[in-house]
């Protein structure tokens, strides 16, 4: 009871410490508290590399005076023993929203245009935000927060792509916001993500947010130097905030790659709130050279307790729930700076379970400290007073009854800036633990846990669990419990002193109002030592199981890389699509990613011999049109998008490139969509399962842009058409409005004069300078022919028409224009401007002179383009050897890539396929597809592959069947629809 008034002593006396010392005083006289508070015999850690035994914290107006062994302690100077506690400082979260209420939706429907003036020119920039303008201090959560061992938090508004500034706030109860602002403005923060507040359209895609980034620095350089005249407030605080921690919000490990990008671009090294995945590429990470700000929510093990639901759950979902945990200790392994953070947490309450469960799978309790303690507050730039219990540190501290990091360890108290926050009674004797007693002829067994914080009991009476409410204070238990009789509500009331620790001694008052002694006995633990002991033998045996990491990390992914390889297949009908045409019985000598050799008779010392008699070898197949593998596809938010690209969204975890593998393709045009005549840059990639996003674009890649006409940009289907244009004529002027000012931007940086640098009109311009092609997305003759006039009226022409389904009825023009035709082999009918399509339509542009290709723009298509190939065979008579070059050597024409790609002659890329039968058979199978030498698909791997996921996923589904069984919470299993991604296809992350 001494030290309770102790505590509230120092509580009074601190309390003016929190009053701003020019502040008048009209409650009396004015008196400044001078005493120092003294915690001794206590084990420190002092930071997470320094720990001292036996130890005295000396603390004095909320600061660190002294710590250590042999601490001169004052006369005035309040004294509290802790022999037996231990000290840690306080854990610090630098990515909350702490005291910031949810930004609300502001109304519905598209808005093309900013709703502020003096600001930047898009709503979702707002780095003049400042997030105390909307801080109120919430002490409910701040309670909750030093539960966890919190002390202090960063806090930010969560809204916009740009959001403004964080402020560090002390989690201090007793204090107001003049002594718990620690530093209010410490960081600025972004994220793809558009504020909710705007209505404003543009950016709708991750491709459109980092677009948008790129321009805001650009734009902010250019107000720097004094070239804009009107007042631009977000510029202002963009350049004024550049010198602040950058606090990214990224959200996975695909998107902390993104943002690295954009970062890179401008110098600037963002700190990273990454996913949790990060272990998927962790060399990737690594590169990067940021700081992972990290969310800890792990995944929920399923419920697999139906084996048809379990059926539907997909390999990666069951992986990630097992390899989640074992995120930090790889970070930590792979020399990656990490801090932690309850950020993404569906309940803060889960985070110490959490954070125990990846000290289990690896983590390291000093790298825990760390994360929570010496490194935020080093990126904060508070390694002064924050972080640590070095002298001049601000007096933030959790008491506790031994290691933090272990399940059974209490945290009694959290003192913030000198002040306690009492989490639970470390006074109070802790009395948890069995006991047995008899009483009244019958035995029982009560349970009591959280005896020092909030008790509760369990009463059990043979097989029979006894309804129970339990009060414990001063050593005194009271304890009522309904009887065995079912068919009566009696109460036995017991009234038990804890003095002894092993024994409750007091009366039992029975229903009839009887008293009898009371006494129940303490079931002995096992000898704490030998648990020990087997504990660790035990935890020697059943180290954490992780599922192995594959690239990619899902279904099919390859356990290590595969390499290039020196292949020489024997006795095939070879394909060249050369004025070789199909040789039989012929070898090819694949070497060091090149065709090297094609004959007869070859051999190579040290090759790979296959043996492909009876079998066909022809180059990969390559799909001008196609939307797989990409994290977005259209950025509709405007009516031109040319400053956005398909490279920034790359998505190498899509099933669908392994799929179409087994398909023979080995290269794919991905295209932006067709929400606007003028779309973003496409990626031109290769089809390299396993590698990163960045490694399967072509090298030196052409560079290529959508457009499109129709239906699609003038929102012929949109409930909202209120952008401009709205009409086959409007999508005419959009062209001519913007080649006009591409052509003038164009005149004015030629001239070395200073511009603007605007990404869009750079992309136009390299279109008026040859340097970009154009793959358009059209239907409809009218608008195919006023396509040619506007190229043409420019000085350029069209690359590429696609879909192009009335390209027969035009075929002259676009032979005369020299603009090639990527179309479907035989649909039709799917919307109304698509009526005149005809199968003939490949045929009748080929037998015209143009260049022909047949596309997919469909993930399912994809996989059988030599059969669609071979339709044009049956629907205009063309031979076999000109249908394969639809699907191989023109989509290579027509990409620029044909000198590298597209046909088999020696020096070109070793992209090929090995059939099983004739290409354009629908029995063929692809046997092997290869890529510069790497074999990415291999049907008798496949086949292996099928076997390996069933036992994996039989491993783990046995290993949650396990968790459920321990009464550990499992999540439902939900089937999951694929979503396959269209012309038409918007983001759904903004």
């Amino acid at each position: 009871m001494i030290k309770v008034h102790l505590r509230l002593l120092i509580f009074m006396c601190s309390f003016s410490l929190f009053a701003q010392d020019y502040f008048p005083s009209n409650s009396g006289v004015i008196a400044n508290n001078s005493n120092y508070t003294a915690f001794t015999n206590a084990t420190i850690h002092v930071s997470p590399t320094e720990i001292i035994d036996n130890a005295t914290l000396l603390i004095k107006d909320g600061k660190v005076v002294s710590v250590g062994k042999s601490v001169n302690i004052p006369k005035n100077t309040t004294k509290i023993d802790l022999s037996g506690k231990t000290i840690y400082p306080s854990f610090i979260d630098m990515y909350t929203t702490f005291g910031v209420e949810k930004p609300k939706r502001g109304g519905s429907g598209p808005q093309y245009g900013a709703s502020r003036s003096g600001y930047y020119w898009n709503d979702h920039i707002m780095p003049e935000q400042d997030v105390m303008a909307s801080f109120k201090y919430d002490a409910k959560s701040a309670s909750e927060l030093h539960k966890l061992g919190f002390g202090v938090v960063n806090t930010h508004m969560p809204d916009g792509v740009v959001r403004g500034t964080g402020a560090l706030i002390a989690l201090n109860n007793n204090a107001d916001n003049a002594m718990r602002v620690v530093d209010g403005e410490t960081t600025q923060h972004l994220s793809f993500r558009k504020s909710v507040r705007s209505r404003q359209s543009y950016p709708s895609s991750i491709m459109g947010s980092m677009a948008l980034l790129r321009q805001m620095y650009n734009d902010a350089k250019w107000y720097e130097a004094g070239h804009i005249d009107t007042k631009d407030l977000s510029l202002e605080a963009l350049n004024k905030n550049k010198n602040l921690l950058q606090i990214f919000e990224a959200g996975s490990r695909a998107n902390v790659m993104r943002a690295d990008k954009v970062g890179d671009a401008f110098n600037i090294q963002y700190t990273i709130v990454g996913g949790g995945d990060e272990y998927e590429r962790i060399d990737e990470i690594k590169r990067t050279n940021a700081t992972i700000i990290l969310p800890i929510d792990f995944q929920l093990a399923y419920d697999v307790d139906d084996p048809f639901l379990a059926s539907t759950l997909s390999l990666s979902d069951m992986r990630a729930w097992n390899q989640e945990p074992h995120n930090p200790r790889l970070l930590a392994e792979n020399g990656i700076k990490f801090a932690l953070t309850t950020h993404g947490l569906k309940s803060n309450k889960s985070f110490s379970s959490n954070l125990m469960k990846a000290i289990e799978n690896g983590l390291s309790k000093k790298k825990a400290l760390e994360a929570l303690t010496t490194i935020p507050a080093s990126l904060l730039g508070k390694s002064d007073i924050l972080g640590t219990l070095k002298t001049g540190s601000y007096a933030n501290f959790l008491i506790t009854d031994g290691d933090i990091f272990e399940k059974k360890t209490k945290l009694f108290e959290n003192w913030v800036q000198g002040t306690p926050h009492v989490i639970a009674n470390m006074n109070t004797k802790d009395i948890d633990g069995d006991y047995n007693f008899k009483l009244a002829g019958n035995d029982y067994k009560l349970t009591i846990s959280g005896s020092t914080s909030k008790p509760t009991a369990k009463l059990e009476s043979g097989d029979q669990t006894l309804g129970t409410k339990m009060n414990y204070s001063d050593d005194w238990v009271n304890l009522t419990f309904k009887t065995a009789d079912s068919t009566k509500k009696t109460y036995v009331r017991i009234i038990a002193n804890a003095a002894n620790n092993n024994t409750l001694n007091g009366k039992a008052i029975l229903p009839n109002g009887n008293e009898l002694s009371f006494f129940a006995n303490k079931v002995a633990k096992e000898d704490t030592n030998k648990k020990d002991d087997k504990k660790k033998a035990n935890d020697a045996i059943e180290t954490p199981f992780m599922s192995p990491i594959t690239y990619p990390n899902l279904a099919y992914g390859f356990t290590e890389k595969p390499k290039s390889e020196t292949l020489l297949f024997k006795n095939a009908t070879v394909w060249t699509n050369e004025k070789e045409g199909v040789l039989e019985q012929t070898d090819v000598l694949i070497k060091d990613g090149k065709i090297s050799k094609i004959g007869k008779d070859l051999s190579s010392k040290n090759a790979k011999v296959i043996d492909a008699t009876g079998k066909h070898i022809t180059a990969g197949i390559i799909d001008e049109h196609s939307h797989i593998a990409a994290a977005s596809i259209n950025e509709g938010g405007q009516n031109s998008s040319a400053e956005v690209t398909i490279e920034d969204v790359v998505n190498e975890e899509d099933i669908n490139i392994y799929r179409n593998l087994a398909g023979g393709v080995t290269s794919i045009q991905i295209l932006h969509g067709s929400a606007n005549p003028i779309g973003g840059r496409s990626a031109i990639i290769k089809l390299k399962w396993g590698e990163a996003a960045d490694d399967l674009i072509y090298d030196n890649s052409p560079k290529f842009i959508k457009f499109a006409l129709g239906e699609n940009v003038k929102q012929s289907r949109s409930r909202t058409n209120s952008r401009f244009p709205q009409s086959r004529m409007g999508v005419e002027q959009v062209f001519v409005d913007y080649f006009t000012r591409a052509k003038a931007y164009d005149e004015l940086k030629k001239s070395g004069k200073p511009y603007r640098h605007d990404a869009e009109m750079e992309t136009l311009a390299e279109i008026l300078n040859g340097e970009r092609f154009i793959s358009c997305h059209s239907y409809v003759q009218s608008e195919i022919n006023m396509l040619m006039k506007v190229a043409e009226q420019f000085n350029f022409r069209i690359n590429t028409f696609t879909h192009i389904l009335e390209g027969y009825k035009v075929a002259d023009k676009m032979k005369a224009h020299g603009v090639g035709g990527s179309t479907f082999s035989d649909w039709w009918a799917y919307k109304y401007e698509v009526n005149d399509a005809i199968p003939y339509n490949a045929a009748i542009m080929h037998n015209a002179g143009v260049t022909v290709a047949i596309n997919s723009d469909d993930a399912e298509m994809s996989r059988r383009l030599n059969q669609e190939a071979a339709k044009s065979v049956k629907y205009g008579g063309i031979s076999e050897e000109e249908a394969l070059k639809f699907v191989t050597l023109n989509p290579a024409k027509l990409l620029h890539l044909d000198d590298r790609v597209g046909s088999l002659k020696v020096g070109k890329d070793a992209d090929v396929v090995l059939w099983s039968d004739h290409p354009l058979s629908i029995y063929a199978k692809a046997e092997k597809t290869i890529i510069e030498g790497v074999t990415y698909f291999d049907l008798a791997r496949d086949q292996q592959m099928r076997e390996a996921i069933k036992k994996e996923k039989s491993e783990l589904t046995n290993l949650m069947l396990q968790e459920k069984n321990k009464g550990l919470k499992t999540q439902p299993v939900k089937k999951k629809e694929e979503k396959l991604m269209h012309c038409y296809t918007m983001d759904s992350h903004h």
